[in-house]
């Protein structure tokens, strides 16, 4: 099966690419390459993938309709994974305009591209944050989406409600993924596990935003990948379906597992709670493990352990230790 997948250099769809390549599939990557997190990153990512020969890997970018429609018409894929995005619940506060553009017209131009050219499934990856903040756990599927909270999240939004649209419209086999809080190996060096170890290991003060009492639902990158890989057979029309790990885990014990398994104590000064963050994330996953055989298996004690035994590699040395400042934009 010929599978494409947009940001497929990226974390989460680097991962998912070397799985579909082991499977056997011939894997189609659009992924722009751009300096949200420095770009050495995404290249060591597209070295792994450019190991196996049935890989194509597609420097665009979504938001050009020309060039996603060029490239859907040569390569014909059954499948698409749409993965690309502008990520980040805090820059999207800064840079809105930015969001819409890749999130919604980006997502558009993906869809409609799939529509002319056949795709027989699509399956989107969208975000937690879409749920907002709300008293009420764990969150399901058909919770009302009444409490956005961010740019990003009103993004990830449409880009649902575009999904539904091209289903209903055109028939569209559409599966929406609502990705709870990822960390692991290649994870983006903004996100908390990441930015938590590189900053304990090079001695600089991690913030804390508000007492520590915030909680997620962390779920490690194996997990999700089973999910993604999950939905290849699931015989369904139009679904949105959850996958975390269906625990949550406050701030301040997040940091004490890093520093374990980090060896290292941290410093910590406390900070304001930030705009468009909530104060917790909590998947019920029931749908996942009833529609696409979805068992995580990777609790964040472990999670983290993995994630630090990568971190200490000497894979990752040259890339993310050593270094105070990852972000173009911190």
């Amino acid at each position: 099966m010929t599978v494409l997948v947009t940001g497929g250099a990226g974390f989460i769809g680097s991962h998912l690419c070397v799985s579909l390549l082991k499977q056997g599939h011939r894997v189609v990557v659009i992924d722009n390459f751009n300096d949200f997190y420095p770009v050495v990153i995404k290249r060591d990512n597209a070295r792994i993938l450019k190991e196996f020969e049935n890989c194509v890997i597609h420097e665009k970018d979504i938001t050009n309709e020309k060039d996603v429609m060029g490239i859907f018409s040569r390569e014909l894929p059954e499948c698409v994974y749409h993965l690309a995005a502008c990520a980040g619940v805090r820059p999207s506060l800064k840079q809105p305009f930015l969001y819409e553009k890749v999130n919604v017209v980006g997502t558009m131009n993906i869809l409609e591209a799939s529509r002319k050219y056949g795709v027989k499934k699509f399956i989107f990856g969208s975000s937690s944050s879409v749920y907002g903040e709300r008293e009420k756990v764990p969150f399901r599927e058909d919770d009302l989406l009444n409490n956005i909270v961010s740019p990003y999240a009103a993004t990830k939004a449409a880009g649902e409600h575009f999904c539904r649209c091209y289903h209903s419209l055109y028939g569209l086999n559409t599966i929406v993924l609502r990705f709870f809080t990822v960390y692991g190996p290649r994870q983006r060096p903004e996100m908390a596990v990441c930015k938590f170890a590189r900053m304990i290991d090079s001695g600089e003060k991690i913030t804390v935003y508000g007492d520590g009492t915030s909680s997620r639902d962390y779920t490690f990158i194996d997990d999700i990948v089973q999910g993604l890989l999950g939905c290849l057979d699931a015989d369904l029309k139009f679904d949105i379906i959850n996958l975390g790990e269906a625990t949550t885990i406050y701030l301040s014990d997040l940091v004490r597992i890093i520093e374990k398994h980090m060896g290292m104590q941290a410093k910590i000064e406390y900070g304001e709670c930030q705009k468009g963050d909530v104060s917790r994330t909590f998947a019920d996953i029931t749908k996942a493990r009833n529609l696409i055989g979805y068992d995580p298996q990777v609790n964040i004690e472990e999670g983290v352990k993995k994630f630090v035994s990568w971190y200490k590699s000497s894979y990752s040395n040259g890339i993310y230790r050593g270094q105070k400042s990852l972000m173009k934009n911190k």
